[in-house]
């Protein structure tokens, strides 16, 4: 662990010291600065988690390096004018706080310590408010008692209170981030935050951006320091969903935390801690990649410390049943109706093959709540299978007035599967030998036809 830094930038010597000796009573490390000049050098060698400010220094005034510091860490002004104008201009330029002159050494640390706990509890409701939305909605889909699934529970209350690196295996569906959630939960670190990314969805640039967080003036736009979810996570987990999917730059700094423990944010040049378990997911064979060279084979031993690997949907049909019935009882329509699905709907459910796993079924029995409206029953026609819906569509041709290029036949060929499985995501990756983002890439380069 790094050792928790208070920047203090005041030019009277001997308050400097003062405050120094103050801080390091209460547990911390002071760094002196008595210019601005000083302290803009401190910020590149240290990484505070508070600073105190003097308002008046001999190379300008406090207030007006507030913006810059205020992005790195809460900021505490000190100011001998003690009018409640100044204070009131110190607050509304980003300090946390103020102190007056003379400084009273007990109002020192209640104020350092209140500075302190606004600003996690700041960073806490953000992060909480970002992740909400995403926790609740994968929140139990672990449902079932067969005994593929157990073996994943035994493997999860193993590894789970360990420190090391887990990587989950599995189709799409299948509950991967459910089993991360759950190995935080049970971990030494289950007080901390549980940070989710999905390395499918952003461009690289804000993946990393992302990630390790950047600098202000970094790329054009950064106008401020943003922290990275490395750093949201400090003492929690950091997952890392589709890892498969990150190219070789993120992947040689990926390693660099495993390896080290370090990292830098984007155009940064301090190395910061990573204070994070990271467990990693994907439905890429990435043990096969790695063998070809198009993920690094350093970055997959350091991930593959420990492997999970989750059963598909139809290698535990037994457990359909108890996951419709939760599905039902926590959709908000069907808690008006006691719903059930009959013999028949039953039976079409365990002898489907369900290629998108328990997000499909999830889907489908979605769906049959609302087609089945006020009805008590779910019948079988009111279900929508992604493998009934080929059966009603009629062969497509595909047909060019010349002969076409690749990128047409490319084009046409996408097209013809999207009409031909409805869109359906999964299918189409599966037919094609490609990642579901690479489907989603192709849906914007091309469009989804007519």
């Amino acid at each position: 662990m790094t050792q928790a830094e208070i920047l203090v930038i005041e030019d009277d010597a001997l308050l400097n010291t003062i405050l120094a000796d103050s801080l390091q009573r209460m547990g911390y490390v002071a760094r002196n600065a008595s210019t601005l000049a000083e302290a803009r050098h401190a910020l590149n060698e240290i990484e505070p988690i508070l600073a105190i400010l003097d308002a008046r220094l001999p190379d300008g005034e406090g207030v007006d390096f507030l913006e810059l510091l205020s992005d790195t860490c809460p900021v505490i002004m000190m100011t001998a004018y003690g009018s409640v104008r100044n204070a009131v201009a110190a607050m509304k330029a980003g300090a946390e706080e103020y102190l007056l002159k003379p400084i009273d050494l007990d109002e020192l640390e209640m104020v350092v310590q209140r500075a302190l706990e606004n600003r996690t509890l700041q960073e806490d409701f953000k992060f909480y408010k970002h992740q909400d939305k995403r926790r609740n909605r994968h929140n139990k889909l672990m449902v079932g008692g067969s005994s593929a699934l157990h073996q994943v529970e035994d493997m999860i209350r193993a590894v789970a209170p360990t420190d090391v690196s887990v990587l989950i295996q599995g189709e799409s569906g299948t509950g991967k981030e459910l089993v991360a959630s759950e190995l935080h939960k049970y971990s030494q670190r289950s007080q901390r935050n549980f940070v989710a990314l999905d390395c499918c969805t952003l461009q690289e640039k804000l993946f990393e951006s992302e990630l390790f967080g950047h600098e202000r003036g970094a790329f054009t736009g950064a106008d401020k320091q943003k922290k990275g979810l490395i750093e949201s996570a400090e003492g929690g987990t950091l997952f890392l969903d589709e890892i498969g999917e990150i190219d070789a730059t993120i992947q040689a700094k990926l390693l660099r935390i495993l390896e080290t423990g370090q990292f830098r944010r984007l155009g940064g040049l301090k190395d910061l801690h990573a204070n994070v378990r990271i467990v990693a997911a994907t439905n890429r064979d990435l043990e096969q990649m790695s063998g070809e060279g198009s993920f690094r084979n350093d970055l997959y031993y350091r991930l593959s410390t420990f492997i999970i690997t989750l059963p598909p949907l139809r290698d535990r049909l037994e457990d359909i049943p108890a996951l419709t019935q939760h599905f039902i009882a926590n959709h908000s329509f069907s808690r008006r109706i006691d719903k059930q699905f009959n013999k028949a709907s039953q039976k079409q459910l365990m002898a489907y093959n369900w290629p998108g796993n328990i997000r499909e079924l999830r889907n489908v029995v979605e769906r049959a709540i609302i087609l089945s409206g006020e009805s008590r029953s779910i019948t079988p026609e009111h279900l929508a299978f992604c493998g009934s819906l080929k059966r009603h569509q009629t062969s497509v041709q595909l047909n060019f007035e010349s002969e076409p290029n690749l990128e047409q036949i490319e084009r046409d060929y996408f097209h013809m599967l999207m009409k031909k499985h409805a869109g359906h995501r999964v299918s189409i990756a599966k037919i094609l030998g490609v990642s579901e983002r690479n489907v989603y890439r192709m849906l914007k380069k091309y469009g989804a036809g007519e």
